[in-house]
C-alpha cells in the first residue's frame, strides 16, 4: 500500500556545518510530528559496503539512534531508512557506480516505489526519477538555478510544487522554466522545542559564560563564514569590551581559526563554543542571552539566504539585532523586539546593539510579541503550508501517533 511521505536527502553526516542536512531532517521530523508516515532516506556509505545481501533489500525502516536524535533534535515519530551503498559507489567517475544512479535507477523503482505516496527532496535527479515512476513530487530549490528545467518534468501533473526560500530565487526558478504557479517562496522554520521556557538552564549558561564582571550576553549561532558576519562580530566585540559575546556552530577547524583571529586582534570578550550537543541545549542558551546577533554581510549570499537561526531566534523570545538583507526585510515590524542596521559596518552594528540592550531589558519569560509572532514559522506549520499546494488526492494520509 502506498502510504509513506518520503524525504530524500543527498547525504547525512552528523557533522557540523551541514545546514541543508539539518533542513532535510527537520522537514521529515515535522511531517512525522503531524501524524504522517514520514520516512527520511539517504545514501549511506558506511552501511553494507561489502554485504550484497544488504543491497538486495535496502529500504528498511528504523528509528534513529540516540546520537542522531541528539544531533538533529528529532522526536520519536520519525522513521529513517539509510540506503546501503556498495563499496565502489562514488569512488570512481563511472556514472553507473554513482550513489545517485544506484538510488534512482535501482533502489527507487524496485525497492522504494511500492510504498511511497509522495516524495519531498532537494535532489533534482531523485525528483525526476520519482516523476518517471509516477510518484508525486515536492521539490525544494534553495540556490539560483543556472540551467533550464526539463519541460516534461516541471509540466507533469505529478510535479506538484517547487519550494524556494526567497522572492529572488523564486523569480529565478520561473526564468529557468518553472511554471509560475508551481514556484512558491516559503521561509524556513524552527523546532517546537524553542518555545519551551528553560529558566534554570538559561541561568546556568549565564553563570558559566559571563566573565570578568560582565553582566550582558550577546549570542550568535550558525555557520562560521565571513559572509555570515562572524569577522564583523569580532570587530563589534572589540568595540564593546564590557559585553560578553558567545558564538556557537562551525567545524573544529573554523572554531580554531576564529579563536586564533580573536587572539591576534586582542579581543578577549568573545567565546567560541563550537557545535553544541544535544542540540536542545541551544534553546536555553538563546534564552540566556540579552540579545541574539544576526550580522549577515551584503553580497550574493544575502539575496537568497533564509537562515534557520533567525526563526529559532524569534521563537526564543530574546531580542534580536539583525542586518537588513533582502530575505528578512518583511520582518522589520515595529511591534517586535528587534533592532536593525545596515550590513558590513561594525560601528553601526555596535551602536545598534547598545541601543537594543537599553530598549529591551532581558526578560526571563522572553518577549511575548516575538514568541507569538514566531509560532507561525514552526517546521510543522511549514509542512502544512507546503502540503496545501499538493493535490488532495496525492497527499499522504495521517496515522494515529498513539497506536
Amino acid at each position: 500500500m502506498k502510504k509513506h511521505y518520503l524525504f530524500f536527502s543527498n547525504h547525512l553526516s552528523l557533522k557540523p556545518d551541514t545546514a541543508h542536512e539539518i533542513h532535510d531532517v527537520l522537514c521529515a521530523n515535522a511531517a512525522a510530528n503531524l501524524g504522517y508516515s514520514a520516512v527520511l532516506t539517504y545514501p549511506d556509505q558506511t552501511l553494507g559496503r561489502y554485504n550484497p545481501i544488504a543491497w538486495m533489500a535496502p529500504f528498511k525502516l528504523q528509528k534513529p539512534d540516540r546520537a542522531f536524535a541528539e544531533f538533529y533534535d528529532t522526536q520519536e515519530h520519525l522513521n529513517i531508512a539509510p540506503l546501503p551503498m556498495p563499496w565502489l559507489s562514488d569512488h570512481t567517475s563511472d556514472k553507473l557506480t554513482n550513489s545517485s544512479t544506484i538510488v534512482c535507477k535501482y533502489y527507487l523503482p524496485i525497492h522504494i516505489l511500492p510504498t511511497i505516496k509522495l516524495v519531498h527532496t532537494r535532489n533534482w535527479n531523485f525528483a525526476k526519477a520519482a516523476i518517471k515512476n509516477k510518484i508525486p513530487v515536492i521539490y525544494e530549490a534553495h540556490y539560483y538555478q543556472e540551467t533550464p528545467f526539463e519541460k516534461e518534468i516541471v509540466s507533469s501533473p505529478l510535479f506538484q510544487v517547487a519550494i524556494t526560500q526567497s522572492k529572488l530565487t523564486q523569480e529565478n526558478l520561473v526564468r529557468c522554466g518553472m511554471p509560475p504557479e508551481k514556484a512558491v517562496a516559503l521561509h524556513n522554520g524552527f523546532e517546537r522545542s524553542f518555545l519551551i521556557r528553560q529558566p534554570q538552564e538559561a541561568e546556568s549558561w549565564r553563570r558559566e559564560l559571563l566573565k570578568d564582571g560582565r553582566n550582558q550576553l550577546v549570542v550568535y549561532s550558525g555557520a562560521l563564514y565571513r559572509f555570515k558576519g562572524v569577522d564583523l562580530l569580532i570587530e563589534v566585540a572589540k568595540e564593546l569590551p564590557e559585553i560578553q559575546f558567545v558564538v556557537t556552530g562551525g567545524t573544529d577547524f573554523q572554531v580554531d581559526a576564529y579563536r586564533e583571529l580573536s587572539q591576534q586582534k586582542g579581543v578577549e570578550n568573545i567565546t567560541f563554543l563550537g557545535w553544541i550537543l544535544p542540540r536542545q541545549r541551544l534553546v536555553s542558551l538563546f534564552q540566556a542571552a540579552d540579545v541574539l546577533a544576526h550580522p549577515h554581510c551584503s553580497g550574493k549570499e544575502a539575496d537568497f539566504t533564509n537562515p534557520v537561526k533567525f526563526f529559532q531566534y524569534i521563537a526564543s523570545g530574546t531580542p534580536i539585532v539583525a542586518t537588513t538583507i533582502v530575505p528578512l526585510l518583511e520582518f522589520k515590524l515595529p511591534h517586535l523586539a528587534m533592532d536593525w542596521c545596515e550590513p558590513d559596518d561594525p560601528i553601526q552594528f555596535s551602536d545598534c546593539l547598545q541601543s537594543a540592550l537599553k530598549r529591551y531589558p532581558r526578560k526571563i519569560e522572553g518577549y511575548a510579541e516575538n514568541i507569538e509572532f514566531g509560532q507561525q514559522f514552526s517546521w510543522e506549520n511549514r509542512i502544512e503550508k507546503i502540503l496545501s499546494y499538493v493535490d488532495e488526492k496525492m497527499r499522504p494520509t495521517t496515522i494515529n501517533l498513539n497506536s
